[in-house]
């Protein structure tokens, strides 16, 4: 019953996700009320400044051969409310709905052997189908396999790392964990307990973001996108950022952003239909319900100064975050709706 699918996910990592993703959106919906004209005017600049856009030159969508989404989802940006309206849609929309199963250490980088495995596994499917896991980009045409229709979605790229940072820490992350892998270590109590302003200030490595790292908390938004190779993977490298961007523009039919769900909603309804047709009233009506329960969740405010300093390191993954932005506003305007998402 639903009663019990709420009290079920309510202490749990869906449960932390929906709650994180309504905030945004609450604050995302206030925004919307208390724009003035200063926003439409914002808007008509972006008309003139970007011209006429043709819908189709900005759809991927068109270039799939067969009806296989990939959602190659990244941790920390509402990819657990976008499984769970996946889910529902295949209801409605009728396709099959699969997940990779949770792994004891999450691998978004492959061997060449294990591509070849995944690409292949997407091309057994019978379309229409969609698969998610947490992984980098994969190149299909290098098995001579037909592109799927990719999908993804970016946030903030400090918000996520510091929303990944608190994920981490609590509770029933390695109480699930836990569970699911009892042979795992349980955490210190002292890193448990560091908050993220002190783990900034004194520097410590999980909180120094340095060009050119490899980081072990998926905290290289770019790497999601760049891909497979060595060099996508280096936080905040140009390589990375301009291979992520290629990527972006070339093999996704939609990057949406989670500070700006709906829009990304009715981005995804018109630009990839056979999959997400009617996903703003899912989302509202259905998925939107598991949101609405009440969890104390102990995640405290970071200072906008520790922001600040972060963000001095974060300077293409920003750039790569603000050039997804561009697009889905591009694509949205593309539409010509008369009113506001």
């Amino acid at each position: 019953s639903m009663q019990l699918s709420n009290e079920r996910i309510k202490h749990t990592a869906e449960g932390e996700e929906f709650l994180e993703t309504d905030t945004i959106l609450r604050e995302e919906e206030n925004e919307e009320k208390s724009r003035t004209i200063e926003g439409d005017v914002d808007a008509y600049n972006e008309r003139e400044f970007y011209g006429k856009l043709d819908p189709m030159e900005l759809n991927n969508t068109r270039k799939a051969k067969k009806e296989i989404l990939f959602f190659n989802r990244v941790p920390k940006v509402g990819s657990q409310t976008t499984m769970e309206l996946l889910k529902s849609l295949s209801i409605k929309n009728n396709f099959h709905y699969h997940k990779d199963r949770t792994q004891k250490t999450e691998t978004i980088k492959l061997s060449y052997n294990e591509e070849k495995w995944l690409s292949n596994l997407l091309d057994f499917f019978n379309p229409p189908s969609v698969y998610v896991k947490h992984v980098c980009f994969v190149n299909f045409t290098q098995f001579n396999l037909d592109m799927p229709i990719y999908v993804n979605m970016v946030r903030d790229p400090v918000e996520r790392v510091i929303s990944w940072y608190y994920y981490v820490r609590a509770p029933w992350y390695f109480v699930e964990r836990k569970r699911a892998f009892p042979d795992l270590p349980l955490p210190n109590p002292n890193w448990l307990k560091k908050d993220y302003d002190t783990c900034v200030r004194r520097g410590d490595k999980e909180c120094r973001y340095q060009d050119g790292d490899e980081r072990d908390d998926f905290g290289q938004l770019t790497e999601f996108f760049c891909g497979q190779d060595d060099d996508c993977t280096g936080f905040n490298t140009e390589v990375a950022m301009r291979k992520a961007k290629e990527n972006v523009e070339k093999h996704y039919a939609v990057v949406g952003v989670l500070e700006e769900l709906n829009k990304t909603l009715t981005v995804l309804e018109h630009y990839v239909p056979r999959f997400f047709k009617g996903a703003k009233d899912v989302y509202y009506n259905e998925v939107k319900i598991f949101s609405k329960i009440n969890r104390n969740i102990y995640k405290p405010t970071t200072a906008e100064a520790t922001k600040d300093i972060v963000r001095k390191n974060f300077t293409r993954e920003l750039e790569f975050f603000d050039f997804c932005k561009q697009r889905l506003h591009k694509q949205y305007l593309a539409l010509n709706l008369d009113q506001k998402p």
